[in-house]
């Protein structure tokens, strides 16, 4: 299995995020400008720029024609897939971290950064299907959580919205009235900052990474803890596969730690784990730094990872992959 190394970002990756179809792939970096590849050969189509910070965090429409992008300059960005024309900015007083649509595309979950005096809130806002008509408006914010939303996303039908983040706590909250439904037990639940959250294909459960070196699988509806993953460095990042039963986690030490540690060139490697056994089934290494981003292609054929060393590689899996068997 030879990984594509595409090269286009020259910052670390924050974010990799596949189109419905399986055919394109968008990803985010501290460079400002989100960059859309052709998933299966990891070709560059074209970059979308008007950005002026690092940007955390994209989700793009079913029909794959708009893209919605996060960014560390205050706002959240839609834009025209096909042509790279911005169609709207949403303004905030502090970063935009973590943006997710509705099923049906109508709806943006944007959650916005601690800044100076104001809090982290989770933003709902409408998306007009004429962007001549889109407003800045929110339907609902909600306040509450301490410390950063490093993820916000939709629960079932839309009726809830799944956050978490600095805090360590997973929450529900419904996505009508902003009233917090269930919270994660601090037993249970993550020790450390939670990094990111990933949905499965079925919207059933859902996956959470966290600093304390552990990946949970929790139940999208009552919040029970289904299983926990356990591995030697922080996760920053975690993916499910829509085939097989495997959980990928992906991580490294912080920016700041990796020079005091002896790192051999290429060691940071997403770990592949059996989802129901809770065991390491194997790794694909490659990243000079930690790895902050993981998606699976919705064929569950193909994966990619991004890491701090500014690379995206797209890993197509050999035959053997899909018969691994513990």
């Amino acid at each position: 299995m030879r990984p594509i190394l595409m090269k286009g970002h020259e910052r670390p990756l924050t974010f990799l995020k596949y189109n419905r179809d399986g055919d394109l792939l968008f990803s985010c970096a501290k460079d400002h400008n989100p960059t859309v590849w052709f998933a299966d050969n990891g070709e560059r189509l074209g970059t979308y720029r008007g950005h002026n910070g690092a940007v955390w965090c994209c989700d793009v429409s079913r029909d794959s024609m708009t893209l919605i992008t996060g960014s560390a300059d205050q706002t959240a960005k839609i834009w025209n897939v096909k042509t790279g024309e911005q169609l709207f900015s949403f303004n905030f007083g502090s970063p935009a971290r973590a943006v997710d649509l509705s099923v049906g595309d109508r709806l943006a979950v944007i959650t916005t950064d601690p800044f100076m005096d104001s809090p982290s809130a989770i933003h709902v806002k409408r998306i007009a299907d004429d962007p001549s008509e889109q407003t800045g408006d929110s339907v609902l914010v909600i306040k509450g959580p301490q410390g950063r939303i490093n993820r916000a996303v939709w629960g079932p039908l839309n009726n809830t919205i799944i956050s978490a983040g600095e805090d360590a706590v997973v929450r529900i909250w419904d996505s009508e009235t902003g009233k917090l439904l269930k919270e994660s037990e601090k037993e249970i639940g993550h020790k450390k900052t939670i990094t990111s959250l990933m949905k499965s294909a079925d919207g059933s459960h859902f996956l959470t990474g966290s600093l304390d070196k552990s990946a949970k699988l929790w139940d999208i509806r009552t919040l029970t803890l289904i299983k926990t993953y356990v591995t030697e460095r922080p996760v920053n990042a975690v993916a499910m596969s829509p085939l097989l039963d495997h959980v990928v986690l992906g991580g490294g030490q912080d920016a700041s730690a990796v020079t005091t540690t002896d790192h051999r060139a290429g060691k940071f490697e997403a770990k592949f784990f059996d989802k129901i056994l809770q065991e390491e089934i194997g790794g694909v290494k490659g990243h000079f730094g930690p790895i902050n981003a993981l998606a699976f292609n919705p064929d569950g054929k193909s994966f990619s990872s991004g890491g701090e060393d500014g690379y995206v590689r797209l890993h197509h899996f050999d035959p053997d992959y899909f018969n691994v068997k513990i």
